[in-house]
């Protein structure tokens, strides 16, 4: 039986990079999400990433606190220093990441610039 060769991270991930600057408001970031049709943003600055902010996020960090979505910015909301993993790792070391971390994705950074975002989805679809 032969082992299948292993998949990378930057074969699988998806791009490009869905991302608002720090002081977007919650309202920008949120209107991007619903053209984009997804649930999370990357938080970045000079290229260089910050944190992830999800509707989750926007719902219960700022409109469950009675904060005004429109005076808030993204950074202040943002989840920072997310678990990031590399587009050279092995696609077996993503979805360890996830499960160790309970997140359902991560985004892929090379020397501190996101290059985009790999799912739960990504790492389970056969190859």
């Amino acid at each position: 039986m032969s082992q299948d060769p292993p998949r990378y991270v930057r074969e699988v991930m998806t791009r490009p990079v869905v991302w608002v600057h720090p002081d977007a408001s919650l309202v920008e970031a949120a209107q991007l999400m619903r053209a984009q049709g997804i649930g999370d943003v990357l938080v970045a600055g000079d290229g260089e990433l910050l944190g992830v902010l999800t509707d989750r996020d926007i719902t219960l960090r700022a409109v469950a606190e009675g904060i005004d979505p429109l005076a808030v910015t993204c950074h202040a909301v943002c989840t920072p220093d997310p678990v990031t993993i590399g587009p050279d790792e092995e696609v077996a070391e993503a979805a360890a990441l996830m499960r160790r971390h309970a997140v359902g994705r991560l985004p892929v950074v090379e020397a501190g610039r996101p290059l985009g975002v790999i799912s739960l989805g990504d790492v389970t679809e056969p190859p």
